[in-house]
């Protein structure tokens, strides 16, 4: 197992999927393996400033229990030179925890790693500067994300202000793009999912999947949802889905766009990159 001597954590247990517990859990685990950790459960608010003192306390290994926004965070600011990371499910999809240690609670993930974990690189994508290890969405579709954070909150009002802001402009700016210096091609969206949690790509494989989506109207986003219920949603004849390393995507206006959850606000006309080295995580073997 990789020696680890020096733990920073960050609960996130505003996050709604964290127990007010959970930092005395945290300590347990770790007094259990012999190792002392530095537990930072923060507000909401302080959460950036909590993982940047993390971090710049140089850890043999950084924990995050919160959402895969905030494993993104964390994984920018380790970078490939910083600490080890370890994100544990603490949010509502939890992408990427489940990606590296499989669909089970926090707890028997951080032991499993304590007790067998050991380094591993893990690429992504990056895009003006921000790095996503789960999933990046451009265009209309991330409109909805703002809407979705003010319900989550209990903020009825702005979610339903969001929301209507949402279906206002969905289909009415539409995206160029190309892929690894292709022809240009239009969708409304672009969807890019990393070799971690794509079902299409192996861990090994150095490319994002690019998934174009070309729906019109209300009955083909219906149907896309449809079939994203029942079978895989790439069979859709709204999604064009392809690997890629770079692609470049152009819009008249600034593209709202998703990473790992997070919601920003890119250029008109920006790229997006595969990066081989986000971050080094604290993985589990494959058959546990």
């Amino acid at each position: 197992m990789t020696q680890i001597r020096k733990v920073e954590v960050v609960a996130n247990v505003a996050s709604g999927s964290v127990n007010d517990d959970a930092p005395q859990q945290l300590g347990k685990i770790f007094a259990d393996f012999g190792v002392t950790a530095n537990v930072c459960a923060p507000e909401t608010h302080e959460l950036t400033d909590c993982l940047r003192r993390a971090v710049d306390a140089a850890p043999d290994l950084l924990v995050v229990l919160a959402g895969d926004g905030t494993a993104r965070a964390a994984a920018e600011l380790c970078g490939p030179d910083g600490p080890m990371l370890a994100p544990l499910p603490g949010g509502t999809m939890n992408m990427l925890p489940h990606a590296i240690y499989g669909v089970r609670p926090w707890q028997d993930a951080l032991t499993i790693a304590l007790a067998q974990g050991e380094e591993r690189a893990i690429g992504g994508g990056e895009v003006e500067g921000h790095r996503f290890m789960v999933a990046a969405i451009l265009g209309s579709p991330a409109l909805w994300a703002p809407a979705r954070e003010a319900a989550r909150f209990g903020r009825r009002r702005l979610a339903w202000t969001r929301a209507k802001r949402a279906i206002r402009q969905a289909f009415t700016g539409r995206l160029r793009y190309a892929l690894d210096g292709g022809p240009r091609e239009k969708a409304e969206a672009m969807v890019f999912m990393c070799p971690t949690t794509s079902r299409a790509l192996t861990d090994e494989e150095q490319v994002l999947e690019a998934a174009a989506l070309d729906v019109t109207g209300v009955a083909d986003v219906l149907r896309l949802g449809l079939n994203a219920l029942v079978r895989d949603w790439r069979d859709d004849p709204a999604v064009a889905s392809r690997r890629c390393r770079h692609a470049r995507i152009w819009s008249a206006q600034g593209i709202p766009a998703v990473l790992d959850g997070e919601s920003v606000r890119l250029k008109s006309a920006t790229e997006v990159r595969y990066t081989p080295q986000v971050a080094r995580v604290l993985s589990i073997p494959k058959d546990v």
